[in-house]
């Protein structure tokens, strides 16, 4: 993509990553933190490959004068999301709405900052629409943060649902925070998020919920819809 974006003579993002932090030992992080990584852990493939990307992409910028824009982009959600992604949101909402118990890793004391697809994707528009001296890397994200166990009461709240919490051992490598600072942002693209934790999830619980109820089923592609 680097090389066609060079011949094209094209900008590019680089949709990065907090994981790129890895299991920061910093509050709160910035651009400027070089991140604690485990490179042979189990985690290692994503967050080292988006590092490595991050690294190619400023390579092409410095030797061929490419215009690039690297995001790191933090935890993101909402509607449209894939049953079966595996994130956190997802997963726990999909619970409580059938009544099965909420699977917490750890105890729950871990931290997230969520931030709503629509915000995000105001943030990458304004991202590339800005000058192309600003390559980034720039932080995108909500810097609410939020346990992990404070999220899944939250949306037992929300649903009504009276579905357990129940724990089980954390995976290797599971970052204890996740905090952004987004002062560049602020800065550079005049952006911070606008929809409340408790407004994205709302809106993602009606679609989840709709989509439970309307009759959907997997396929090689996803959910189709089964009945109206």
């Amino acid at each position: 993509m680097l090389g066609l974006a060079k011949r094209l003579k094209a900008k590019i993002l680089q949709a990065s990553t907090s994981e790129v932090y890895g299991n920061p030992t910093v509050q709160v992080q910035s651009e400027s933190y070089l991140g604690n990584v485990n490179p042979i852990g189990p985690r290692a493939c994503y967050d080292e490959g988006k590092r490595c990307a991050e690294t190619l992409f400023f390579d092409y910028h410095r030797q061929h004068g490419l215009k690039i824009k690297v995001a790191r982009i933090f935890n993101t959600y909402g509607p449209h999301m894939h049953p079966n992604d595996g994130r956190v949101v997802s997963n726990f909402v999909l619970q409580a709405l059938r009544g099965e118990p909420i699977t917490v890793y750890g105890d729950g004391s871990q931290t997230r900052s969520f931030c709503y697809v629509d915000d995000m994707v105001d943030s990458l528009i304004r991202f590339m629409k800005s000058p192309d001296d600003f390559t980034g890397p720039v932080n995108l994200g909500n810097p609410e943060e939020i346990t992990i166990l404070e999220l899944a009461e939250r949306i037992l709240k929300l649903t009504g649902s009276r579905s357990e919490i129940i724990f089980k051992p954390p995976p290797a490598d599971d970052p204890e925070r996740r905090q952004p600072d987004i002062t560049l942002s602020k800065e550079k693209l005049g952006w911070t998020p606008k929809v409340s934790l408790e407004e994205g999830l709302l809106k993602t619980i009606t679609y989840f919920d709709d989509l439970l109820n309307t009759g959907y089923e997997q396929n090689n592609f996803g959910y189709e819809r089964t009945h109206r």
